[in-house]
């Protein structure tokens, strides 16, 4: 999984002061998804996640000014803590990839109250899936054709 924050934008509301949207890209298994989400967000899952996990430091909450170059570390400085959370843990717990709204398996009966992945499989085959029933009287000449040529290419014509 691959996270990245490429930009922010600046919101007004009517029931509060204007706040900062960080714009939040999810690289996962080929997909790219984007979430958006406030600092006050990054907070909140950094709480929920200092009691399952060791967290990086995340940037300070307190802003002094609100100019574009303030806003630029701290859009660096979240990216960098969603990157450090995926490099040192092995196991993300279930509240990170909800955050991220990264779809997941649900979580065994014995993982931990942080809600931890473990890896479980994923497909599993009944049955041996390269041996297919005969679906029909015909032979099937590619099957036939490649076995002939491994056993029999002495009899090839040349």
């Amino acid at each position: 999984m691959e996270v990245y924050i490429p930009s922010f934008r600046h919101e007004d509301s009517d029931l509060e002061r204007g706040y900062t949207v960080f714009k939040i890209e999810v690289l996962m298994n080929g997909r790219k998804h984007f979430v958006e989400k406030r600092y006050s967000e990054f907070h909140a899952l950094h709480k929920k996640l200092k009691k399952c996990i060791k967290t990086p430091e995340i940037p300070s909450k307190h802003v002094r000014n609100w100019v574009p170059k303030v806003l630029e570390q701290r859009r660096q400085g979240l990216e960098t803590y969603l990157q450090a959370v995926i490099l040192e843990n092995e196991e993300l717990p279930k509240l990170f990839l909800d955050f991220l709204n990264v779809r997941h398996l649900p979580s065994l009966p014995k993982a931990e109250s942080c809600g931890k992945l473990s890896h479980q499989p994923v497909l599993l085959f009944l049955g041996d899936p390269y041996v297919l029933p005969a679906a029909s009287d015909f032979p099937n000449v590619v099957i036939e054709g490649v076995l002939h040529g491994i056993f029999f290419s002495h009899l090839q014509p040349r």
